[in-house]
């Protein structure tokens, strides 16, 4: 928990570049599959339902973990697109395979988040993935520092006091999630529907 946040905002502003219709190539680590971790957002999303509309819940299908971002549909070159797609194919199969724990929940202004640990295996495959896109392109997009990997299982949805969020966080032992991480996915994504949905693009296996 993190008390110190007094206030909620929403999480579905819409940042510089985004709009309706807009769709991006990113990195993530999906969830598909991964039945506890599936366990564990069911149990958060039914604690956190009698908060009502104040939060969006995600459904198990769009859980996931934010890795790196390459740049939006028709800014973005294919064929730049499909050599980083390659370049990654080899750098992550120098990273082998892991486990993680995930969970429990700490606060966000702007969501609700699982944290994960160990973090340093799930750095390195974004380092790696970074490595890609730089084998690729001039400049790598995004920053390499301020990363935290962690898992999102509701965002706020409005603006409000923080304390109802806490007070239910607070009330909660739920037993961490165990997941394999044994590919990272290439999606093309969107925020539409005030989630965060998207269509697959590529799966590449680590090591």
């Amino acid at each position: 928990m993190t008390p110190e946040i007094e206030f909620m905002r929403n999480h579905w502003w819409w940042r510089p570049g985004w709009s309706v219709g807009r769709r991006f190539y990113t990195w993530h680590l999906t969830f598909e599959g991964q039945a506890d971790v599936h366990r564990l957002a069911a149990e958060y999303r039914a604690s956190l339902a009698p908060l009502g509309e104040a939060l969006t819940p995600i459904p198990d299908r769009w859980l996931h973990l934010t890795m790196q971002g390459i740049g939006f549909v028709g800014e973005a070159r294919e064929d730049d697109v499909r050599a980083i797609v390659a370049a990654a194919g080899q750098r992550l199969a120098d990273v082998p395979a892991f486990d993680v724990e995930i969970g429990p929940a700490v606060l966000d202004p702007e969501a609700i988040l699982l944290h994960v640990h160990p973090d340093g295996p799930v750095r390195a495959v974004r380092d790696a993935i970074r490595a890609a896109i730089g084998d690729v392109l001039d400049e790598v997009p995004e920053k390499a520092e301020g990363f935290t990997p962690h898992v999102s299982v509701a965002y706020s949805a409005g603006e409000g006091p923080a304390a109802p969020v806490a007070q239910v966080l607070d009330s909660l032992d739920l037993v961490p999630a165990r997941a394999r991480i044994s590919s990272a996915e290439l999606i093309v994504l969107h925020r539409d529907n005030q989630m965060y949905e998207w269509e697959p693009y590529a799966a590449v296996p680590l090591g």
